[in-house]
């Protein structure tokens, strides 16, 4: 015979293992079918009640599924509670054996006694399926007119459950749920709001117009509470029925968005709550809360927002961590909305990344990012600079990325830049971007009144630690660059300075410069490029200092001639026979170019988040005695054979000027008008009275020179003349390999005009990208594409990256992303410019293969595409 539930319990518990607890279970298993074979209806709604135990332990009770259905044809109430709770917890929607239970269902739905018409509308709210809806919904729908309000707040809550699975019928409920509103149990107000909160969620505006005529009525309701007086049996910590305050905002709040009639219904009361309600309380933060989304999602007033935010900011000096998670996270949503009002709560926000609590930090950081602007970004900066000082590792990446992005859009000054990115290289060289230090050297290089500055600054900055790689690179080349002013007469240094910036005045002698630089050499923990880049500045020191220092710095360069890495070997190779020429020796080693920094202009205009990319330098003529220097120039610095203007031997130049030379088309690109054929070999060689044959001053055959890959950046090439303008990123490449004439047309890619050819290459959901394709004047084989990646989903997407393959007629170079992370709502946008050279331009068109790889809510995602673009292009 069988235990009492409570024995077994007794039993169970006292079980000292698992195997004792199995025996329990299989032998009063065993028991209780023995007793469903023998019909034993006087204890079956005991049996099952330990059926119930023995399925919450994880033991199978399939077995009693049919007994459950006796119990509710059973004419006792307690048999019946038994049964539709066995029902539930042992059944799901999905078991056919629910067909039985339709009848059974209905009946009780009709029965006299209350309490079984809420067993009945309890199991049809649970385990409804769309069947025994359509059935039961005309008893639904007339126990919701029940003068009971046990019954009807019961019936409220199954038609929740009717209408999610026949959602037609939705036109019958309408009349009765209005009648709900007019109810004074608040039992029934509750389950009647949360009725109409469930069908406005995904409601069209044909359904959301009979509610929205509700409004009033819900401001009465809404008013009523938060204006009475002590009620005992509602009171929750002195706040009147707070459930049904924040389930009435949460109605407001969906009834008034994008409604600006109804939503002037509704400003004065949400005024009232957001006055009256006390925030010493958890349940009046969960109320004022519920006001303050309300407030910013409906076509509230201007002063009303700012209350709002204000409330948020409240919430910021709680002690509670959720209240000031829940804050940043709602002010990180609403900034947009007024930038201003949060403005004002900077102070408390900034305070909150020194919160321990890891969460709040990194909302914290979200929120700051978004305060950046011209007025403030002195403070923010150094605000996060002294984070970044002491945050963990996890926020590094993100936060030195961040940090170079707000310096480089709202920089007070070009020497406020230069220090405040110098400061993060030092603290967190490591997770420096590539393109930070490219576009350091171009505002370096473009800005003559930074040159002693920065010079002094980053030798500075290398004498007291060389561990970082991209400081010592930035640094190395400042110094072989503008090593005489480094060692010059400071008097001029101050010249550019503005109120706040730094200025610096240091005495350097030669030798100690070259000390220096010979250090990062010979250091062992010195990367490849780093010392590439050092040997390349000590060559150029050789032209900037006194000539006694020429034959120690050709000692040390010499040194790498056997060196085992063949970039090191080769540099020293061709700098120890470059000594021999000394009338061309500094002409080669002039110098370089000045590139023309981003203006103000584009640096205001570019999208939060976007970094600004450098473009393309203007041409500076050089004399034609110079062009032999140039292609010596691309050999001594590994530029691979560019492709340069060449004068025929059959036209004699007019003059010097006549002939220049664009040396800065040499390094980075020339201009977009096609090259001339190459002559020949014997055409390509200097007169014989310059005396520059190349064989002769390599002193033999032609060592052959590694073309840099795009994607290196700055870290590519040597002496820092690669730097990464329009760089190709890694992972976006294309696998066919960059053609030098290409890479030589194409190293600075710039924005198509306006009026270009644009279509969409990418629809799919939620994700477009857009394709704004312009030709080159004067190249019609170049097609410059700006790709736009925008998010019409609710939910932003993470780790956002495009590839794309082309067929072999077809060159391709991608410049990187403005970000990896493209905002929820069509809320902002990520671009991409892209370089096409189309080798059989007219004759075959442009056809790309993407790969999209994001992240959003349900984890990684990843898609392939073909793309067309029209005809012409």
């Amino acid at each position: 015979m069988s235990i009492r539930l409570r024995d077994l319990i007794k039993n169970v518990r006292g079980s000292k293992t698992a195997a004792e607890e199995r025996a329990v279970i299989q032998k009063e298993c065993a028991a209780i079918r023995t007793s469903f074979k023998e019909e034993d209806a006087e204890n079956r709604h005991r049996n099952v009640a330990k059926l119930l135990y023995i399925h919450m332990l994880g033991y199978p009770t399939h077995f009693g599924q049919m007994e459950c259905l006796k119990l509710i044809v059973a004419p006792g109430y307690t048999d019946k509670r038994i049964g539709y709770l066995g029902l539930m917890l042992l059944l799901d929607e999905n078991q056919e054996v629910l067909m039985l239970v339709t009848n059974s269902l209905k009946n009780d739905l009709n029965h006299p006694n209350q309490f079984i018409v809420g067993l009945a509308l309890t199991a049809l709210g649970n385990i409804g399926t769309t069947g025994m809806a359509r059935d039961t919904a005309p008893e639904v729908e007339k126990l919701l007119a029940s003068t009971n309000p046990y019954i009807r707040k019961k019936a409220a809550l199954a038609a929740i459950r009717v209408l999610r699975k026949v959602p037609e019928l939705l036109d019958n409920f309408v009349p009765r749920i209005k009648a709900l509103l007019t109810e004074r149990n608040h039992g029934v107000l509750l389950t009647g709001v949360t009725l109409m909160v469930e069908l406005t969620q995904a409601a069209t505006d044909a359904v959301l117009d009979p509610f929205r005529k509700l409004v009033p009525s819900l401001v009465r309701i809404l008013k009523n509470l938060v204006l009475s007086g002590y009620a005992p049996e509602h009171d929750v910590s002195g706040v009147t029925d707070p459930f049904l305050q924040v389930k009435i905002l949460r109605l407001l709040r969906m009834l008034g968005k994008g409604d600006s009639e109804a939503s002037d219904q509704m400003n004065d009361i949400l005024a009232q709550v957001a006055t009256n309600t006390e925030s010493t309380k958890n349940v009046g933060n969960a109320i004022l809360y519920e006001a303050v989304q309300t407030i910013m999602t409906i076509e509230a007033e201007p002063g009303l927002r700012v209350m709002a935010i204000n409330i948020l900011g409240r919430f910021l000096l709680n002690r509670d961590n959720n209240i000031r998670y829940v804050a940043l996270n709602t002010l990180s949503k609403v900034v947009n909305a007024d930038v201003q009002a949060v403005q004002r709560h900077r102070n408390t926000i900034v305070d909150c990344l020194k919160d321990p609590d890891v969460s709040i930090r990194r909302r914290a950081l979200d929120l700051i990012y978004s305060l950046v602007n011209e007025s403030n970004i002195r403070i923010l900066v150094r605000e996060l600079l002294n984070f970044l000082l002491i945050s963990d590792v996890q926020f590094r990446p993100e936060l030195v990325a961040k940090l170079c992005i707000v310096t480089e859009k709202y920089a007070p000054s070009k020497r406020w830049h230069v220090d405040t990115i110098l400061r993060v290289m030092s603290i967190a060289g490591a997770f420096i971007p590539d393109e930070v230090p490219a576009n350091l050297v171009a505002l370096i290089s473009s800005s003559p009144e930074l040159h002693s500055y920065a010079v002094q600054k980053l030798y500075l900055a290398l004498t007291q630690d060389s561990s970082h790689g991209p400081l010592t690179q930035v640094a190395v080349w400042c110094i072989g660059e503008f090593g005489d002013l480094l060692v010059a007469d400071k008097t001029g240094a101050s010249e550019g300075a503005k109120e706040g910036d730094e200025s610096i005045s240091i005495t350097v002698s030669e030798g100690d410069v070259v000390d220096l630089v010979e250090q990062v050499v010979r250091d062992p923990l010195s990367t490849v490029p780093v010392r590439q880049y050092a040997l390349t500045s000590l060559m150029k020191l050789t032209t900037r200092f006194s000539p006694s220092l020429a034959q120690r710095i050709k000692a040390t360069i010499e040194t790498y001639r056997s060196n085992l890495n063949v970039e090191l070997q080769q540099r020293s190779v061709e700098y120890s026979n470059l000594f021999r020429w000394e009338a061309v020796r500094t002409q080669v080693l002039d110098r370089m170019p000045v590139l023309e920094p981003p203006s103000r202009s584009e640096v205001d205009g570019a999208p939060a988040g976007e970094p600004v990319r450098t473009p393309a330098a203007a041409p500076v003529p050089v004399h034609t005695q110079s062009a032999p220097v140039a292609d010596l120039l691309g050999d001594l610095l590994g530029m691979g054979p560019t492709p340069t203007p060449t004068v025929p031997t059959n036209v004699q130049p007019k003059s010097s000027s006549a002939t220049t030379l664009d040396l800065l088309g040499d390094l980075f690109g020339p201009s977009p008008t096609p090259a001339p054929a190459q002559p020949s070999a014997a055409t390509n060689r200097p007169p014989a009275s310059m005396g520059l044959d190349i064989m002769d001053l390599l002193g033999g055959p032609a060592v052959p020179t590694t073309i840099p890959s795009p994607s290196m950046g700055i870290n590519s090439g040597m002496g820092g003349m690669n730097l990464g303008l329009g760089a190709t990123s890694p992972h976006t490449a294309s696998p066919h390999a960059t053609s030098p004439q290409m890479s030589a047309q194409t190293s600075t890619p710039t924005s198509p005009q306006p009026g270009s050819n644009a279509f969409t290459g990418y629809n799919k959901q939620g994700v477009t990208i857009v394709f704004e394709a312009a030709k080159q004047p004067g190249a019609p084989q170049n097609t410059v594409v700006q790709a736009t990646y925008t998010n019409a989903n609710g939910f932003p997407l993470s780790n956002f990256s495009l590839q794309a393959a082309v067929p072999k007629h077809l060159k391709i170079q991608m410049a990187p992303p403005s970000g990896n992370a493209v905002p929820a709502s069509n809320a902002g946008k990520v671009t991409q410019l892209i370089r096409i050279q189309n080798s059989e331009h007219g004759s075959k068109p442009i056809i790309l293969r993407l790969k999209i790889d994001y992240a959003w809510q349900n984890g990684p995602v990843s898609d392939m595409a073909d793309v067309n673009f029209p005809a012409g292009l």
